[in-house]
């Protein structure tokens, strides 16, 4: 009970490390009392452009992107009661990337390619939603195999649509897919997204404990499960079409951020929810300001440093496995 009481204070004193360490790591690296002079307006002209143009923007906008990932993996994994579940596992990402690297080649950057991105995520959601909702009704293995086969597709277009692309479009295109933050200017309307999902979230996290027992046992207490799962549905694929069109497709941190706060603090997601955003953006945070620094001046996809974080830290989560608390 002590070690989950502080969970979300000891994170959130977390979160703002990453923070700082994202405003102070770079080809030019930056103290602590150069950051909060230019936070507060003063200090040299060159390092508050560094720190006020370029570094936090693209800490901010990876802390979202973070927390969107943690908050939708939580969900996904309710929804479908598999451990195994991660915000791209119904297709959204794969739509998403269609859109993208159609708006690369024909030229588009920035709002067009973020535009197109989110349509193409939105399209994906719906045309799973439509599958899924065929004769034999509504079931999470019914949704899971629908998803997994739209997402197969998808990867059979973004196949295609690499190996007709002219060689000057490859680097930016891959880049996408394995997922980067170096060209954003910020979280944008995402930081919205993220606080709409948590309130969301956080105001259904009884119901949620209730359906993570089971289907019988949620609905012998009252639950509307049927509207219950549109409602997770929706609001999972919308938070990862919301990432997805700022950073990409930036793998593990939906899969590892909620087996990592159950292990530590159970599954009740009165607190799992704000943990997993808390947790999220500072993971994504943090591997992106090592993407910067680990190969400086040349930047790494930050979707490879978490990958690379995420296989150890699941690997060890499985082997401990969970934790059993008291109710």
């Amino acid at each position: 009970m002590a070690r989950a009481t502080l969970l979300l204070p000891v994170l959130a004193l977390l979160a703002l490390a990453c923070l700082v360490l994202a405003l102070g790591a770079g080809s030019a690296p930056v103290s602590p009392t150069t950051i909060w002079e230019a936070l507060i307006g003063q200090g040299e002209g060159t390092h508050r452009r560094i720190i006020l143009e370029i570094r936090l923007p693209r800490a901010l906008a990876a802390f979202v992107v973070g927390g969107l990932l943690g908050l939708a993996g939580a969900l996904m994994q309710v929804l479908l009661r598999n451990p195994l579940a991660d915000p791209y596992v119904l297709g959204v990402s794969g739509g998403a990337a269609v859109g993208a690297l159609l708006s690369m080649l024909a030229g588009l950057a920035g709002f067009w390619l973020s535009l197109n991105a989110f349509v193409g995520a939105i399209g994906s959601m719906l045309l799973v939603f439509a599958i899924a909702h065929g004769r034999g009704g509504w079931t999470p293995t019914r949704l899971l195999l629908t998803g997994v086969v739209v997402a197969a597709g998808w990867g059979a277009v973004i196949s295609f649509l690499l190996a007709v692309s002219p060689e000057r479009e490859l680097r930016g295109m891959l880049f996408w897919l394995m997922g980067d933050l170096a060209h954003t200017r910020g979280p944008g309307w995402t930081w919205l997204a993220l606080v709409v999902g948590l309130l969301f979230a956080f105001a259904l996290a009884r119901p949620l404990n209730l359906l993570a027992r089971g289907d019988l046992q949620a609905q012998a207490l009252g639950v509307a499960v049927g509207p219950l799962r549109l409602a997770i549905y929706f609001a999972a694929s919308l938070l990862t079409a919301a990432a997805v069109t700022v950073g990409g497709t930036i793998g593990f941190v939906g899969l590892v951020i909620p087996h990592m706060i159950r292990l530590i603090a159970g599954a009740d997601h009165r607190l799992l929810v704000p943990a997993a955003v808390l947790l999220g953006g500072s993971l994504l945070t943090a591997a992106d300001a090592l993407a910067r620094v680990i190969i400086a001046p040349q930047q790494l996809p930050v979707g490879v440093i978490t990958a690379l974080i995420g296989v150890p830290i699941f690997l060890v989560l499985l082997h401990r496995g969970p934790r059993r608390h008291q109710r």
